[in-house]
């Protein structure tokens, strides 16, 4: 659910458009732009005339299985960062280490800050994108295969997990995806003819979902016993029928193969039968800098990107922390991440629907509708919470406990998708259309930070607002771990006496409500600023 960004800072744009221009400039040279756009449209068709270009992507179709191979790459390590919250959890790590842990999630936030060096420093010689698809593609296979030696003694150590170390490793895993991401996105434009390259999309959503699920739900079904026992095997065994390290070294081994393979075998801009050499446009890198910095400080923008920082703060107990207390009551993480299965379907047609109530006018207006009902799920969800121990058996949880949350997920994800599509679709309104690609790539990545912050912050305050006492040891409390295992050596027990996360969940909704009163009608009101309000000029 990671809001991705699908277009590069600065990529593909001209020099001369990418430095920003006044309105009257705009509008002064409109004639002359429509004429040279004109003929080079015609240029272009002619071109492919000659060529005879013959339609679909039967003459593209190793290009297109290339590009949907290297997103699922991509999404194998993001897919394998998912699942380590959910085995830390099975572990009993304090939610501060959880929260810490969480950083690992920023870098597809954040990769905007050095998308432009991706954009503009490369090896000519050896191809734009290639210069750091193949080093970032070998770092993560030997990262992975490191990983892969040391995973265990980092996860089963005397003195608990190694949140550190695991947060270190998985954070260069994540921030090499995110610059894969960006190489691939640039290169799919270029891989593909003019009139294929809306197929680049379609790689990505399906390769990186495809990648995310072998990496997550597959790998947490076949490394857990309970789970193999019960549906793969005739005789049961302690241990699942992979572990995390053997599924570590497998995939660093692919990724090691393959980018061989493709350094060796696959050129960039390869001009066969109907395909022509694409130029690219290379931005300067300061310039690209100094447009992002002129576009925040825009009054609308400015007021939109901080809109945009807090909007998500009543979601943070609900989003960030439900699917960890799930499990610390017993639901096991393999059923927990197999739920995620028949939510698929849901979740390519939600878009479809919904974008026919976005496609107006007043996109934002979709956004303020769902956002309280979307805090009362987080409500529901913390009344899932607690409601869970009472329904466990001695053989697990009942089908209908799992269909409950079954719904709870679906009616989320709705709420959930109504604000994200009719957000991207006030991005795409809103974006002057002369730097569209790195105004659109702004504006999301502050959407998903405005997610990733609240939801580092409200693991990190779980702990704190939490309250325990120590029964059964007199003179004892259970204020840290030291203190808790004192309590335990004398004979007591710790018992939780308030839950912070439920703290949490009554604090988000109500920030969450006056967010929604206050400053949600003040979102709506940007919606009714000019477009000329919303258009960049460099000198600002």
């Amino acid at each position: 659910m990671n809001g991705r960004q699908r277009k590069l800072a600065g990529a593909n744009v001209p020099t001369d458009i990418m430095r920003g221009t006044g309105r009257g400039e705009s509008s002064s040279s409109e004639p002359e732009l429509e004429e040279e756009v004109e003929g080079l449209i015609k240029e272009s068709d002619s071109e492919d005339r000659r060529h005879r270009v013959q339609p679909g992507i039967r003459g593209e179709l190793t290009n297109v299985l290339l590009l949907l191979f290297l997103y699922v790459l991509q999404g194998i390590p993001l897919g394998l960062a998912g699942s380590i919250p959910l085995i830390l959890q099975s572990k009993n790590v304090s939610y501060k280490d959880q929260a810490f842990f969480s950083f690992v999630f920023w870098p597809f936030s954040l990769k905007l800050l050095w998308a432009p060096l991706v954009d503009a420093l490369y090896f000519t010689r050896f191809g734009r994108r290639k210069s750091w698809l193949v080093p970032t593609q070998y770092l993560l296979g030997l990262f992975m295969i490191y990983l892969s030696m040391s995973v265990d003694l980092l996860l089963q150590s005397e003195g608990g997990p190694k949140v550190v170390t695991l947060t270190a490793v998985f954070f260069m895993l994540a921030f090499l995806a995110a610059t894969q991401d960006i190489a691939v996105d640039g290169w799919a434009l270029t891989m593909l003819s003019r009139q294929n390259v809306g197929y680049a999309s379609t790689c990505n959503s399906v390769g990186q979902t495809a990648g995310y699920f072998l990496g997550n739900v597959l790998f947490l079904a076949l490394e857990s016993a309970d789970f193999c026992n019960k549906y793969l095997r005739v005789v049961p065994k302690d241990t699942g029928i992979v572990t995390l390290s053997d599924f570590l070294f497998f995939w660093g081994m692919v990724f090691l193969v393959s980018t061989t393979l493709v350094a060796i075998i696959k050129k960039e801009n390869e001009h066969g039968k109907g395909k022509r050499r694409v130029h690219e446009e290379t931005q300067g890198v300061m310039e690209t800098y100094k447009l992002l910095f002129s576009i925040i400080k825009m009054p609308t923008v400015f007021t939109f990107c901080t809109l945009l920082l807090t909007a998500k703060i009543g979601f943070s107990a609900a989003d960030a922390v439900t699917g960890l207390k799930l499990i610390e009551a017993g639901v096991p993480k393999e059923q927990l991440a197999l739920l995620a299965v028949p939510m698929v379907p849901l979740q390519i047609l939600l878009p479809v629907i919904i974008s026919k109530y976005t496609a107006g006018p007043r996109p934002l207006d979709i956004f303020y509708k769902a956002f309280p009902f979307r805090l009362l799920i987080g409500l529901e969800y913390a009344f899932l919470v607690w409601w869970t121990p009472s329904v466990k058996q001695d053989g697990g949880f009942p089908l209908y406990y799992y269909a409950i949350v079954l719904l709870s997920y679906a009616l989320h994800q709705v709420a959930l998708y109504s604000m994200y599509v009719a957000c991207m679709a006030f991005h795409a309104k809103v974006s002057d259309p002369l730097i569209g690609g790195t105004y659109m790539t702004l504006l999301n990545t502050v959407t998903n930070l405005g997610g990733n912050w609240p939801s580092t912050v409200a693991l990190w305050l779980v702990d704190p607002l939490t309250s325990k006492e120590c029964q059964g040891a007199e003179a004892q409390s259970c204020g840290s771990i030291e203190e808790s295992g004192l309590c335990v050596k004398e004979g007591g027990a710790c018992v939780t006496t308030l839950d912070g996360y439920y703290v949490e969940s009554v604090v988000c909704v109500v920030i969450g409500l006056a967010w929604w009163v206050w400053l949600g009608k003040k979102m709506r009101q940007l919606q009714e600023q000019s477009p000329a309000a919303w258009r960049c000029r460099a000198d600002q």
